[in-house]
C-alpha cells in the first residue's frame, strides 16, 4: 500500500477527493441515492471516452483539438443509420462508427507526420471539417438508438455474490465504461507500443535514437484517439437515444481532466485511471452547484474557471519542468 501511494500519489489524492465530494453531494442532499450515481454515470460516460482519447495522444506529446467534433460525426452517423433500422442492424453500425473513427484518427496523425505541421494546427482544421460533416449527416438532433443498445447503459449489473443493495451501486454505465477501457487500454499499456508512445512523448529525439518508430507510432496514437472519440460519439447516442450534431463541452473538459488527472502536457508521463477520477470528479463538482441551487450561468462560469485554471497550472508545470535551454 505504501508503495501505491509513493507511486500513485496524485491518483490516491483524487480518489480522496472524490470521495469527499461524494459525502459533501450526500450532506447536501441525503436522498442522494444509487439511482442518482447512475445517472452520474451515464452523464460521465461520453466525456470519460473523450478523456481516453485525448489521454493516449497527450502522453505521445501531441493534442488532438478535434475530438468533440470527432464524436460528434460519429454520434450523428451512428443515429442516423439505426433510425427506422432493425435492432439487428446496428452489429453492423458500431464496428463500422468504431472503425470510421479509427480511420479519422489515423487521417490526423497521418497529416501531423506527413506535412510536419503542428498538430494543434492540424487538429484546429479537422475540427472545422469534421464539424460540417457533422452537420451535412444531421442538421439537427435526430435519429435513433438500438434498443438492445440503449439498456447497455441503463439499469444496474448484478455481480455473483454482492447482496442487492451494492448490485445497484454498480451501474451498467459504469461497467461498460471500465471494460472498454481495460480492453484498450492495458494491452496497450503493456505492449511495445505502448512503450514508444511514452517515449516519444518523452524525448521524440531519444526514441527515434532508439530505434522507435516515431512516424508510425504517433499515427497509431491519433488513431487510438480516433477510437476513443468514436466510443464517445456511439455513447452519446446510446444515452441520448438520438444523434447530437454540434460539439458539446468535451474539448476543453477532455484537457482539463488529462491535466487533473496527472498526465504532463508535454508528454511521456501520466495514465489512464487519474483523467478517468478526475472526469468524475468536475461532474460531481457540477452535481453539488445543481444541488445548492447555483444560476446555472454561474454554474457555467464556475466550472469554466476550474477548467481554465487547471489548464494553466499544467502548462506552468509542463514548463517549470523542461530542462534549461529547451525550446519552449
Amino acid at each position: 500500500m505504501m508503495r501505491f501511494l509513493r507511486r500513485q500519489g496524485w491518483v490516491a489524492g483524487l480518489l480522496a477527493l472524490l470521495v469527499f465530494l461524494f459525502v459533501l453531494t450526500k450532506l447536501i442532499q441525503p436522498g442522494y441515492g444509487s439511482g442518482d450515481f447512475g445517472s452520474l454515470a451515464r452523464a460521465v460516460l461520453p466525456y470519460a471516452f473523450a478523456v481516453a482519447a485525448q489521454t493516449v495522444v497527450v502522453i505521445a506529446g501531441g493534442i488532438d483539438l478535434s475530438v468533440a467534433a470527432m464524436m460528434a460525426l460519429t454520434s450523428v452517423t451512428a443515429a442516423s443509420m439505426m433510425n427506422g433500422a432493425s435492432e439487428e442492424y446496428a452489429y453492423f453500425v458500431v464496428p463500422f462508427v468504431l472503425a470510421m473513427g479509427l480511420v479519422l484518427g489515423a487521417l490526423n496523425g497521418l497529416l501531423i507526420v506527413v506535412t510536419r505541421v503542428p498538430d494543434i494546427v492540424v487538429t484546429l482544421a479537422t475540427l472545422f471539417v469534421l464539424q460540417g460533416a457533422a452537420l451535412l449527416v444531421l442538421d439537427a438532433p435526430g435519429g435513433a438508438a438500438a434498443e438492445w443498445l440503449k439498456a447497455t447503459v441503463v439499469g444496474t449489473m448484478p455481480i455473483p455474490g454482492l447482496p442487492d443493495w451494492a448490485d445497484a451501486w454498480v451501474p451498467k454505465a459504469l461497467v461498460l465504461l471500465l471494460v472498454c477501457l481495460f480492453v484498450i487500454w492495458i494491452p496497450l499499456r503493456r505492449s511495445r507500443l505502448g512503450l514508444s508512445i511514452y517515449a516519444i512523448g518523452s524525448n521524440e529525439l531519444a526514441a527515434f535514437r532508439s530505434g522507435v518508430p516515431v512516424a508510425r507510432t504517433r499515427i497509431v496514437a491519433y488513431a487510438l484517439s480516433g477510437l476513443f472519440a468514436a466510443l464517445g460519439g456511439l455513447s452519446l447516442t446510446i444515452s441520448t437515444g438520438i444523434g447530437a450534431p454540434i460539439p458539446g463541452p468535451y474539448l476543453l473538459a477532455s484537457v482539463a481532466a488529462v491535466v487533473l488527472g496527472g498526465v504532463a502536457l508535454g508528454g511521456g508521463k501520466g495514465g489512464l485511471l487519474g483523467p478517468i477520477i478526475a472526469v468524475f470528479v468536475l461532474r460531481l463538482v457540477r452535481t453539488d452547484l445543481t444541488l445548492l441551487a447555483i444560476d446555472p450561468n454561474v454554474t457555467a462560469i464556475i466550472e469554466g474557471a476550474i477548467m481554465v485554471a487547471v489548464v494553466m497550472f499544467g502548462a506552468f508545470i509542463t514548463i517549470r519542468g523542461r530542462p534549461a535551454g529547451a525550446t519552449p
